[in-house]
């Protein structure tokens, strides 16, 4: 009778049970059974399609911040490079100008030395001309003293003169050479 009662026991927990929302073990095992294989499709048709494109996309992601970590390093190297080509190429300019500023100095001090060296040597020829000419003038003040010497003479030797005559005839003579000259 035990096994009676506890089948009475069972089956009057299962009325009450149905009494109160009408729940059938039957149907319950029924909607268990479709729910497990309705998760079996999910999981078979949707979760793996899913979970596979949840893991592209989480490889795309990485993909993609690897390469903008990488573009970022290529900027920062090239950033370098390029302060460095233009440092290089200050340091490049400043000496040229260095360069050109020491060139441009010397050739001043050439110019200065050739024009000095220029003017010294007109300077010389300059006073060798009026040397030179202040000697022909000389020789031709002597040659006409000379010939108004020799002339005065002659005339003197012609006529014996007074000596008021013989200051005018040397007054006369004088200005004489005066006119020539």
């Amino acid at each position: 009778m035990k096994g009676v009662n506890s089948v009475h026991t069972f089956a009057d927990n299962l009325i009450i049970q149905a009494s109160l929302g009408g729940l059938h073990v039957g149907d319950m095992l029924t909607q268990l059974f479709f729910f497990i294989v309705l998760l079996l499709l999910v999981k078979k048709f949707a979760w793996g399609p899913v979970m596979n494109m949840m893991q592209k996309r989480e490889e795309y992601v990485a993909g993609e911040i690897e390469a903008a970590e990488k573009n970022r390093a290529d900027a920062e190297k090239a950033s370098k490079e390029a302060q460095e080509q233009l440092k290089q190429t200050k340091q490049e300019a400043q000496q040229m100008i260095e360069e050109a500023k020491t060139a441009g100095t010397r050739q001043e001090q050439q110019i200065i030395e050739s024009a000095r060296q220029e003017a010294a040597r007109i300077k010389e020829a300059a006073q060798a001309d009026i040397e030179n000419e202040k000697e022909k003038a000389l020789q031709a003040l002597q040659d006409k003293v000379a010939s108004l010497s020799v002339l005065i003479a002659s005339k003197v030797i012609e006529k014996e003169l007074s000596a008021q005559d013989q200051e005018k005839l040397i007054d006369d003579y004088i200005k004489e050479v005066g006119e020539e000259l």
